[in-house]
This record gives C-alpha cells, structure tokens and sequence, in this order.
C-alpha cells in the first residue's frame, strides 16, 4: 500500500487509512486520502498501465485497498470517448464520456465500487444512505455482490426505475416524503438502531476515491494531452471533487502538466452551488428554498462538503453554470437525435455548453469534454409522446400514413 492516511480537508488532521472513517470527528471536515506519490512514481509508470485491462481498477497503487483480493467487481470497462458535432456550432473539438455504459447506468458505480470494496475490507457488513436515486442503485447492486445489509432512503418522487433496480437487488427501501436532505436525516435518525455505516456523499472518504480514477482514465484516453475544459452535471459534488483530485496526483506523479478547466452545470430549480460562486463564496451557506428540477440528481439544497467543490472551481479558473429544465429537456433529445443515451443530469452539459458559447466563455478553438453521469434508459418516462397520435397497421393496411 502507498496510502499514508486520510486527511480532513478542513483543519489537516491526519487518520489512519485502516480506520473506520467518517468525517473528521474535530471539524466536521470531509476526509481525503493522501498516498505516497513519490513512491507511486518509482514503481510505476505510464508505460505499466498500458499492459493493464482497462478499467479503473488498474490505478490500484492510487486506490485505498490493501489488496486488490479485497476488490467487488462488476466488470467495469473503461467508458468510451466520442467526439461529437453540434448543431450550428462552429466548434469542432467537443467530446463526450459517456459513464452510463457502467454497471447501473451511471457514474456512481464508480465511487459504490471502490466503497464498498473497501468496506468489505474493514468488514462492515451493514450500510446506507440518503439517494436521490442512481447512488442508492449503485450500492445496492455492489452490496449485493459483497453480501452487504443495504438500506437506502430516497424521495418519494424518484424515477421508478431506481426504486424498482434496489429493491430487485435486495436492499430496505425507503421512500421520504421530502428531498434528499430529509431522507439524510433519516440515515441519521435510525443510524444508531440499525448500526449501519453512513455512505453520504462526503461523509466518508471512500467514493470520493472511485471517481478520482475519472481523471486517470480521462488522461490515459487523451493520450495524456487533456482537454481544455470539462464540464460535469453536479449536485452532491462527490464526482468533481474526485476528479480535481484525481488530476493533482497525476501532476504530481508528473504524469500531466495541466488540470483542464473544471466547469460544473446545476439546475435553475436548485442550484446553491451557482449562487455561491457567483456570490464569491467559500462555500454553500443557506439551504435551496423549494428545490425542484427534473434532474433528480441535481437537487442537492445543500451539498455537504461544498467549500471543496468551490475550491476545485477556483483552482482551475473553473465556471458554475445554471440551465432550466427546458433546456436540459431540449439537450436531452438532442442527444437522444444522435444516438446518445443521456440521462436529464448529463444532458445538462449540453445545455451548459450552448449557454457559455453564448457568452463567449468557452472559444471555438478550445477542447471541450461533456461527462455523461448517467443513461437516458431510466428516465423516459419523463418525454411525453402522445400515443393515440403514432399510427396503427392492420393487415389490411396498403400505405403507410
């Protein structure tokens, strides 16, 4: 192992990696594990990764595992990058990653894999969490795999599918009647009955450690040429957060020279992290009133841990962009037009990427890379078709309407 123990981003006190962790029980600051890069460096290189399968398992020196025996798979590829055209665009260079091709259809089985592999490890045998969905579905099926007690809380409101996928796969669902701050409270409330671990985003160190392989796996992809920009949907944070991250090692391994320019995109409906960015805050102070948006995965009041989104953001010279619904909506079957499968959340990059061209924020000369958090699969239900309107065919039918 390389790891040399989990700092809280706040107040830097160090913990021991082969603790059961939390947030720092000091500050309240989110954990982040360190490793010993300089020594990662020494015994591998950019060229031993080539020799490797593809998928995130193999940066398993920058991951918290003891052994890779520990690790509770699911077969996962690496995503593909797809160059895409836009529509009356004049820029050319604008590319597409696209995580629902993951298990579950989202990216979250990035960070529930190395989670919950982890915590196989430590032997927790029992979890949960707050979701406003796709997390609850990712842990449920990679708890399942390690023979974990599941237990998620989730709005009432969610997608059918992500309720109809956890419970198929086993775990205790729990419908809240609020938003996914309420459903957190619950995780809360009944922690102590059920002596359950707390997998909140933020709230441990493990996810976190899932999604930083995005920005090795992105660099490997570009052939370590990285593009100028990435935008990524964001309500919790975890994904950015990890993806920050994950570029500062590879800097420091001087594997990369550069972190691209982090861009997140939020709802109009909620979007605490727009408002503190533009306010010129540290982090996210008051709680969203009356959050509403059919990204689910978006409406986020109050993300936990929000000072280091915002401190990515800055780092990088990054933006914080706000779409409405209408234009994730549009985005969406645009998408869909071309054959890409993106969920609400992922089609609001599209729809963040249109409004900075508008702006003049992002130049037609810069590399652009949208990342896809999650499949359209789940979510049709939200495009509204008119049925009685698609024509029917008999046998006696002689030409098509």
């Amino acid at each position: 192992m390389f790891i040399l123990g989990a700092e809280c981003s706040r107040c830097g006190e160090v913990f021991p990696s082969d603790n059961i962790l939390t947030v720092c029980p000091k500050c309240g600051g989110a954990l982040l594990f360190q490793y010993d890069l300089s020594r990662v460096a020494e015994k591998v290189s950019k060229r031993d990764l080539e020799s490797r399968a593809d998928t995130f398992w193999k940066f398993k020196e920058l991951l918290p595992l003891s052994s890779p025996k520990h690790i509770v798979s699911l077969g996962e590829p690496y995503t593909p990058i797809l160059q895409f055209r836009k529509d009356n665009s004049a820029a050319s260079n604008v590319f597409l990653k696209d995580d629902g091709r993951l298990p579950t259809g989202t990216f979250k089985a990035r960070g529930m894999a190395v989670a919950v592999s982890k915590l196989k490890e430590l032997n927790i045998n029992r979890v949960a969490l707050p979701s406003a969905g796709n997390a609850a579905a990712a842990l449920a099926a990679y708890g399942a795999k390690a023979g974990m007690e599941v237990y998620v809380f989730m709005p009432k409101d969610v997608p059918k599918s992500n309720i109809k996928e956890c419970v198929s796969m086993g775990a205790k669902v729990y419908l809240v009647d609020g938003l996914i701050n309420d459903a957190a409270e619950m995780v809360k409330k009944f922690g102590k009955d059920y002596g359950w671990l707390d997998v909140s985003t933020n709230k441990q160190p493990y996810r976190c450690e899932g999604y930083k392989a995005i920005a090795f796996e992105i660099a490997e992809q570009f052939n370590w040429n990285l593009p100028d920009n990435i935008i990524f949907p964001t309500g919790g944070g975890e994904g950015i957060i990890g993806l920050w991250k994950g570029f500062k090692d590879l800097i420091e391994l001087g594997w990369t020279e550069k972190i691209p320019r982090l861009i997140i995109v939020q709802s109009s409906g909620c979007a605490p992290l727009v408002k503190a960015y533009n306010n010129g805050e540290v982090e996210v102070k008051e709680t969203w009133e009356n959050a509403e948006t059919i990204a689910a995965g978006l409406r986020v009041p109050r993300p936990y841990a929000s000072y280091l989104v915002l401190r990515a953001i800055m780092e990088t010279k990054g933006i914080a962009v706000a779409v409405d619904d209408k234009e994730i909506m549009a985005s969406m079957k645009t998408f869909l037009k071309k054959g890409v499968y993106a969920c609400p959340e992922a089609s609001a990059t599209l729809a963040a990427l249109n409004k900075l061209e508008t702006k003049g924020s992002i130049d037609k000369d810069e590399s652009v890379l949208l990342y896809l958090t999650g499949n359209a699969m789940k979510y049709f239900d939200f495009i509204k078709i008119k049925k009685s309107e698609i024509p029917v065919l008999n046998k006696e039918t002689n030409s098509l309407p």
